[in-house]
């Protein structure tokens, strides 16, 4: 004989850890700060924006991947105790179409005061930033999309997204979309001027960690005009190159085993020379069975340039760690289902992209 099981409880729910994602928002007044941040020129979308708003933030924590799922949030008693009323996906989506480049904006800054409150309470005096960005392909006629840089779908049309992690607290600090045909580098002097001017303190050091489409003397000069470092792996070029390759150049064995020296150069389009840190690593023995008539061939050469005071391998084991950010971006692509949940407008996808961000945050 089989015993029947009835639910007869109420108030059973299948998203309880939302709970926890809105008593923290709650608690350390993020809606407070939503309210009084983001304002609308429209007097009845300022009325219904954070009931839409905390929607979406319940959404994302779920992973949500379109916006008729939040039919699933519909009825359920957790999401009610918070005064939420999940409305239909179309009147979301009509809510998320007044998002201008104006209230995007408010967004960011709301962003950024989020992570302040968790830079505040870890009371860490240095911090390493790391900057990096993701091809997003979009499958139907988005505002801003482009071909670009696509390695997974070339030719598809996507958006380019730029990040800003801090490594130590693993939270994002700010970011944008941006149009699929956009150079990774374009937009992240600005951005590090953003950054520091929101968060900068006395008491507060930041390294700036970049992989090698940062590599450039606009991006290195703002970070030290701000008086800030930075640690960016730097691209072969010939001048490079051949000061390292000589067999006369002499490489230094580490303590953790990575050759390294150090050269103080500049690039020809450079006015000054800054500090540059050259490791090698020995090829793979089938690479190097191929005769070559070019000297040092038989190694792989990576270039960094820093103005930190960091040891040589030291520099190359920090630049290591920058791989986190990646993972950092994974998480947020997959747990919160960023570049998923695409709508028409260029800024609804940005409102989303900013909602999703600081429900990462939260979590």
């Amino acid at each position: 004989m089989i015993n029947k099981i009835d639910f007869a409880a109420k108030n059973l729910t299948s998203n309880a850890g939302l709970f926890l994602l809105l008593e923290n928002a709650k608690t350390n007044g993020i809606f407070e700060l939503i309210d009084a941040d983001l304002v609308f020129d429209n007097e009845s979308t300022n009325k219904i924006k954070m009931n839409h708003v905390k929607t979406m933030l319940c959404g994302h924590f779920i992973g949500i991947d379109k916006l008729e799922r939040l039919k699933l949030l519909q009825g359920d008693p957790l999401v009610n105790e918070f005064d939420i009323s999940v409305k239909e996906p179309e009147t979301v989506s009509r809510f998320l179409g007044n998002f201008t480049y104006k209230t995007t904006q408010m967004f960011r800054e709301i962003n950024f005061k989020v992570f302040k409150k968790l830079l505040c309470k870890s009371k860490l005096t240095s911090i390493t930033i790391d900057i990096d960005s993701s091809v997003i392909s979009v499958e139907g006629h988005q505002e801003g999309a482009a071909k670009g840089y696509n390695p997974k779908k070339l030719g598809n049309l996507c958006y380019n997204i730029q990040f800003a992690f801090c490594d130590e607290l693993k939270a994002y600090i700010t970011g944008f979309v941006r149009s699929g045909n956009t150079y990774t580098a374009n937009g992240a002097a600005e951005m590090i001027k953003e950054i520091v001017a929101n968060i900068k303190t006395e008491d507060l050091e930041i390294l700036f960690r970049m992989d090698s489409g940062y590599f450039d003397d606009d991006i290195i000069a703002t970070i030290e005009l701000l008086d800030c470092s930075y640690l960016i792996k730097g691209k072969e070029y010939s001048t490079l190159a051949s000061q390292v390759t000589d067999p006369s150049i002499l490489f230094v064995k580490g303590e953790e085993g990575r050759e390294t020296i150090e050269l103080v150069t500049k690039l020809n389009t450079w006015d000054k020379d800054r500090r540059f840190v050259v490791s090698r690593i020995l090829k793979p023995e089938k690479d190097r069975a191929q005769l070559s008539l070019l000297e040092g061939d038989e190694y792989e050469y990576f270039f960094f340039v820093t103005n930190t005071e960091l040891p040589s391998e030291k520099v190359v084991i920090s630049y290591e760690k920058r791989g986190n950010a990646e993972n950092y971006i994974k998480e947020a692509k997959y747990d919160m289902a960023v570049g998923h949940l695409l709508l028409k407008s260029f800024w609804a996808n940005e409102a989303v992209f900013q909602m999703m961000m600081l429900s990462y945050n939260l979590f």
